[in-house]
Formats: structure tokens, C-alpha cells, sequence
């Protein structure tokens, strides 16, 4: 029983291999909605009720009926089904729900693409592909930023150091606290059995750790290098904060991935980073744009300023407007970079987790 498979319309389900395929290519579906589906269709044609799904899916963890409703949901998407004209899944009222589907079962057929990729891998993909997201969040605000101080700087040699060290700099934080962010996530993934809180833990957890080292780090190198540090820098706080949005926007973006509108794909992933970075700014903390600005403010003779981004906004210097507005950009752009490369890379390198 140990290589059963299950084939229906165009789909292929292997439970052993935590897998279902439609056409050869991977349909994304979490571990204990695959059990569901595993239920459905080992029993079709039965009725399978609320307290069987309770007791051989959630082995007896207390959900509520929207739980379950919720799985269905996600199923019947996942299979292109239509609740109002079902061809798989069934509601039978206030009992439970039947597959419908012809099954035809093959007791030694192994999907190709199911034996391809081990928990490792998936943990793999997902943090490197949020590392791959920041990196690219950070040559994009490594621009701006560096435009802008090169128009603050003297020109000649002046501008030109400001721009490559700004975008330099950019992108190396935003790497460093992506790659946190993602394999805080993928760490998560693998432990915490719920779509929405797990992504939310893991950035969260991963923003923490990386903020409150850059802090510690960068506050014990300025009083090294300079004899004082300072006083307003990014850390702890703000990490957790932009991490847990970050693994928010990810959560929707698993949601809508199958959605041909880049518009549902990309608006509240955007929506939710903009959000975060402007919160977290009017609350009195500092992203990069902000910290940069303290250091200038804080070190006079510095040469990076980022003046003319405030006067593009009708601002004497950078104010706080212009603050809160890069930071907004900021986390949109960390937002929208770290899911967007996370779910392409799950959805051609992965098999369903």
C-alpha cells in the first residue's frame, strides 16, 4: 500500500509522496489539506463526515466548522471545482462531503516529479529564494537612496562614492535581513501546520533576530571606530515588525498564486509592506531611510545626506513625511520582492508542501 496512487480527471495524487500532480506538474496544496483530499478519494463515493475529518485529519484537535469549510474551499480550488456544479467534491447538507470523481487506482504508479524534492530542498528553495528577493529589494532602494545622496553630495568623484556606497550598502543590509526573514519563514513551514501563522512566526522570528544583531553589531562598531554611537538606529523591534508583514504578504501571496491577474497576485502584498514600513515609522522606529538620517544628523561631517528626497516632496531636508514615506517603500519593496521570488520558486523547483 505503500505506493498507492490515485488518478482522477487530470490530477495524479500519491499521499506517500506528499504529492498532487495535475498533467506531470505540481499542484501547491499544504500537508493537511493533501490528508483531506487523501480521505475524499480513498472513500469515493462514500459520504465522509465532519467528525472523520476531525478524527484522521486533524486527529482530534478541536477546529471550528470553519476549519473544515476552509479545506474544501482550498480543494476545490486546487482542483479547479466548482462547489455550485461539482465535479470532484460534493456537499452533502449538515453530514459531510463525497467525492464524485471516477478514481481509478494504481497500486505502483510514482509520479516523476514526486520523488525530486526532500523537506530539506523545499527548506532550501524557500529561504534562498527569499534571499534572491531581498537582494533584488535592495539594488532597487539602493537607487533611489544612492541618487539621492549623490544629488546631496558635491559633484564629480563626491556624487559618483555616494551612489555606489549607498547602493552597495542597500543592498547588502537587504540581504542579509532577507535571508533571515526567508529561512525564518521556511523554518516555520516545516513546523507550524497553518498557512497564515507560520509565515507570520517565522519573518517575525527571523526580522528579530537579524534587527537585534545588526543593532549590536553596528552600535559596538561606531563607538570602535568613532568613540560614540547612534542613539536612533533600526533593530529588534523594527526587524520583527517588517519580518512578520513580510510573512503576512507571503501568506496572501500563496492564496492568490493561482490567479491570472497580477493585480490580485501583487496589490495587498504591496498594500501590506507599504503599511508596515509607514507604521512603524509614524510609532517612532527606523528603517534604512531613517537610520541614514539620524547618522547624518547625529555626524555632522558625514557626507551622505538625503535632503533632496524631502525637497522632491516639498520638505526643508528629510522630514517626516519624507520619512515615513521611504519607509513605506521600503517595506512595500521587501514585501512584494521576498514573496513574489518565494512563490515562483516554490511553484517550479517544489513539490506541494
Amino acid at each position: 500500500m505503500a505506493n498507492d496512487a490515485f488518478r482522477f480527471g487530470d490530477f495524479l495524487l500519491h499521499p506517500e509522496n506528499r504529492l498532487l500532480a495535475r498533467n506531470g506538474r505540481p499542484v501547491e496544496l499544504n500537508s493537511r489539506y493533501l490528508d483531506a483530499l487523501h480521505l475524499l478519494v480513498r472513500d469515493a463515493g462514500a459520504l465522509v463526515t465532519k467528525d472523520r475529518f476531525l478524527d484522521e485529519v486533524w486527529q482530534g484537535i478541536p477546529v471550528t466548522d470553519e476549519a473544515l469549510t476552509q479545506c474544501i474551499k482550498m480543494l476545490r480550488k486546487a482542483l479547479d471545482d466548482d462547489a455550485a456544479s461539482p465535479r470532484f467534491i460534493e456537499t452533502v447538507p449538515k453530514h459531510g462531503y463525497r467525492f464524485i470523481a471516477a478514481v481509478e487506482f494504481h497500486p505502483t504508479e510514482v509520479p516523476k516529479t514526486a520523488a525530486s524534492y526532500t523537506a530539506l530542498q523545499r527548506f532550501l528553495v524557500t529561504g534562498l529564494a527569499g534571499t534572491a528577493g531581498g537582494a533584488i529589494a535592495g539594488v532597487i532602494g539602493g537607487l533611489l537612496y544612492g541618487f539621492a545622496a549623490a544629488l546631496g553630495a558635491a559633484s564629480g568623484g563626491g556624487a559618483l562614492s555616494a551612489l555606489l556606497v549607498l547602493w552597495l550598502l542597500t543592498m547588502i543590509l537587504a540581504t542579509i535581513g532577507a535571508a533571515a526573514v526567508g529561512f525564518g519563514i521556511a523554518t516555520a513551514d516545516k513546523w507550524v501546520q497553518r498557512d497564515w501563522i507560520g509565515p507570520i512566526i517565522g519573518g517575525a522570528a527571523g526580522g528579530l533576530a537579524v534587527g537585534a544583531f545588526a543593532k549590536l553589531l553596528g552600535v559596538d562598531a561606531f563607538n570602535l571606530l568613532l568613540g560614540a554611537a547612534p542613539v536612533e538606529f533600526t533593530g529588534a523591534s523594527e526587524g520583527a515588525a517588517l519580518g512578520a508583514a513580510t510573512g503576512l504578504a507571503l501568506a496572501v501571496a500563496r492564496r492568490h498564486r493561482g490567479s491570472a491577474s497580477i493585480l490580485s497576485r501583487l496589490a495587498l502584498p504591496s498594500l501590506i509592506g507599504f503599511g508596515a514600513g509607514t507604521a512603524i515609522s509614524l510609532a517612532g522606529g527606523k528603517l534604512l531611510g531613517g537610520s541614514l538620517e539620524a547618522l547624518t544628523q547625529q555626524f555632522e561631517a558625514a557626507g551622505l545626506r538625503l535632503a533632496p528626497l524631502g525637497a522632491a516632496l516639498g520638505e526643508a531636508g528629510f522630514g517626516p513625511f519624507s520619512e515615513a514615506l521611504s519607509a513605506g517603500l521600503e517595506g512595500m519593496l521587501f514585501c512584494i520582492c521576498l514573496s513574489s521570488m518565494i512563490v515562483h520558486a516554490e511553484r517550479r523547483w517544489t513539490a506541494p508542501r
